[in-house]
C-alpha cells in the first residue's frame, strides 16, 4: 500500500503558520513579560474544552469559556475579548500547538496585536509553563468530566486561586503580584 499523499507533505497544516524558531529570543528567557502559552483542556469525548492562556514569566492564567464547543471561530472570539482587556505592554506573543481550533490565528493577531506562532509536531514541552498549568487545572477540572457546565464566574475563580497561588519559580510571589510589579514599573 501506498500512501496518497505525496513525499515530505503533511495534511492538515494550518495556513500561515509561523513557527517557534521565528518567535524572538526575548520570549525564550522569559526576561520580558508579555509573551504567552496557550492550549486547550478538552473535556468527556471530545465534545466541550476551556481555554488556557498562561504568562511565560509572571506565569498568570486566563481561562477562556468555551461553553459552545472549540471551533476555531469561537476559540478565536473568545481568546480576542480575553486578550483584549490587558494592557498593550502584556501583549507580545502568543504560543500555541497545531490544533485545528486555531485555524483563525490571523483574526486573533488583528484582534489582539499579538504575534501568533506555532510549537513544533508532537513537541508540548515548547510550551513547558502551559503544560504544567493544564496539569494544575485537573486538580479543578478532572479528566473524563465534561467541562461545559461550567459558567465564566467559576473559571474567573480558578484562574483566581492560581494566580494567587505562591511560586517557588517567582520567589514565591504570587503570579498576581509579579504582573502587578511589571505594570507599576
Amino acid at each position: 500500500r501506498k500512501p496518497r499523499r505525496r513525499e515530505g507533505e503533511r495534511r492538515g497544516r494550518i495556513p500561515g503558520m509561523v513557527m517557534i524558531s521565528e518567535r524572538p529570543a526575548e520570549a525564550a528567557d522569559r526576561a520580558v513579560p508579555g509573551h504567552w502559552e496557550g492550549d486547550l483542556i478538552i473535556g468527556a469525548g471530545n465534545k466541550s474544552a476551556i481555554g488556557t492562556l498562561v504568562e511565560r514569566s509572571t506565569r498568570f492564567v486566563l481561562l477562556l469559556h468555551l461553553p459552545d464547543g472549540y471551533s476555531p471561530d469561537r476559540v478565536a472570539a473568545a481568546m480576542t475579548e480575553a486578550m483584549g482587556g490587558l494592557p498593550e505592554a502584556i501583549r507580545r506573543s502568543l504560543t500555541w500547538d497545531q490544533g485545528k481550533e486555531m485555524t483563525g490565528h490571523a483574526q486573533i493577531a488583528a484582534g489582539t496585536g499579538l504575534d501568533i506562532y506555532f510549537c513544533d509536531p508532537h513537541s508540548p514541552w515548547q510550551r513547558g509553563s502551559n503544560e504544567n498549568t493544564n496539569g494544575l487545572l485537573r486538580q479543578y477540572f478532572p479528566k473524563g468530566t465534561s467541562l461545559a457546565g461550567h459558567s465564566r464566574e467559576r473559571l474567573q475563580a480558578v484562574a483566581g486561586e492560581l494566580n494567587s497561588r505562591p511560586r517557588k519559580t517567582l520567589g514565591w510571589k504570587t503570579p498576581a503580584q509579579a504582573l502587578d510589579e511589571f505594570l507599576a514599573a
